[in-house]
């Protein structure tokens, strides 16, 4: 059984192309490997890129009841309409990591915790464009602990198909550029 405990209830939410879905198997894999329960649902909205798309992941050292969370006590808000759409959702002491550099408006809540990172300027500014997502798993990794660095380093091995095998190092960089925003 892991030994982080935790139980995370996880929405990721923005644009379709933001890599959201990638986002949230990277974080079921780290579960999977690490043996804990998991539960990875994607929903895209009427158009792949461009439309809406968001991914609910569980991480528990239990038994999970529902696919479905309908409590986030993690939202990684990639554009503004989610943040809106999910931020009511959120449970009291959630933490909301908002990429910053495409939500312009802030949380309006005060019964959560919230980190802005500008995860697509420093994902473009590093040579990553396109990894703003994994920039922000970095984030949640450095503040949550959920996992092991090295758990973490197998699931974006697993995630990343071997025909696309230069992206490991890409996608490792952008982790580590998350985890010191």
């Amino acid at each position: 059984m892991s030994e982080f405990h935790e139980e995370l209830r996880i929405v990721l939410a923005g644009f379709g192309g933001q890599g959201l879905l990638f986002a949230g198997k990277v974080l079921a894999y780290t579960g999977l490997i690490d043996d804990r329960e998991v539960s990875w649902l994607p929903s895209y909205g009427p158009e792949m890129r461009g439309g809406t798309a968001n991914c609910n992941v569980s991480l528990s050292d239990e038994a999970i009841g529902s696919p479905l969370v309908l409590d986030p006590n993690v939202l990684i808000a990639m554009n503004q309409p989610s943040l809106e759409k999910f931020e009511p959702m959120c449970v009291p002491g959630a933490l909301l990591l908002v990429d910053s550099s495409m939500v312009p408006v802030k949380v309006g809540r005060t019964d959560v915790e919230v980190c802005y990172v500008p995860a697509t300027k420093l994902a473009e500014d590093a040579g990553l464009k396109g990894l703003a997502n994994i920039v922000l798993v970095g984030k949640l990794f450095a503040m949550k602990g959920f996992c092991s660095w090295d758990t973490l380093e197998a699931a974006i091995k697993k995630c990343v198909p071997a025909k696309k095998v230069e992206m490991v190092q890409k996608n490792l960089d952008a982790l580590m550029l998350g985890v010191s925003a």
